[in-house]
């Protein structure tokens, strides 16, 4: 915030995740996060706020099935810690809040649905939230990188570390009590090639009568 550096006060934090193939940088150079941040706050839109952008590479966020790239449990075990340690943040589930774009909005979701201890709200925007069947056909060229990070489908039958991170599993499996301690907001453009996956987490969500705000625009990915 624009008086970070000469006041003591400590604040909520927002942790912000990239997409697929980005960094860290992503949400200043294309985004401008910065400048709206900055503006928003000075016109007291939102309040003030550390906004933390970690680099991911193209791990969504995840362990992997090997367990040789376990960015899920240095994001929890290490990387929130640490930036509490050393940011003036507020450490507490009230004050800690998530949202990601793409790649960022699948880490976003599974990792509140995951840890919904840690985060108070969540947002995924264009997430990739995708259905086992589109998961299968994604692997078939494998673009994405998941045989890697879950393993090879056998007689299309996908590897069970799929479930452990499947965001419309996670939705329909976790406690209603824990999902509901979580404030969950989805938005998707009504011409992006997750959209399917992304209306069926709101049907979900709708039929399990866990509170969040659905939000389909004009557009693409």
């Amino acid at each position: 915030p624009p008086e970070y550096q000469t006041c003591n006060r400590c604040y909520a934090v927002v942790y912000l995740l990239h997409g697929f193939t980005g960094g860290e940088i992503d949400w200043v150079q294309y985004g401008e996060v910065d400048r709206l941040a900055d503006n928003a706050i000075l016109q007291g839109i939102i309040p003030p706020m550390v906004i933390v952008m970690p680099d991911a590479d193209s791990s969504w966020y995840i362990n992997d099935v090997a367990g040789e790239q376990r960015y899920e449990d240095m994001m929890v075990k290490e990387f929130i810690p640490t930036v509490e340690k050393l940011y003036r943040v507020r450490a507490s589930k009230e004050f800690r809040a998530i949202a990601g774009l793409s790649m960022g909005g699948f880490g976003t979701l599974m990792l509140a649905m995951r840890h919904p201890d840690l985060f108070s709200a969540a947002a995924g925007l264009s997430a990739a939230v995708v259905t086992d069947d589109e998961l299968l056909e994604r692997m078939k060229n494998d673009r994405w990188g998941f045989i890697g990070l879950f393993g090879k489908p056998v007689e299309n039958q996908l590897p069970d570390w799929w479930k452990r991170y499947s965001v419309l599993n996670l939705a329909s499996t976790i406690e209603t009590r824990e999902l509901t301690s979580v404030r969950w907001w989805l938005d998707c453009g009504d011409d992006d090639h997750l959209v399917r996956g992304n209306a069926m987490l709101n049907l979900i969500l709708l039929d399990r009568k866990i509170p969040h705000e659905y939000r389909v625009r004009d557009g693409g990915h």
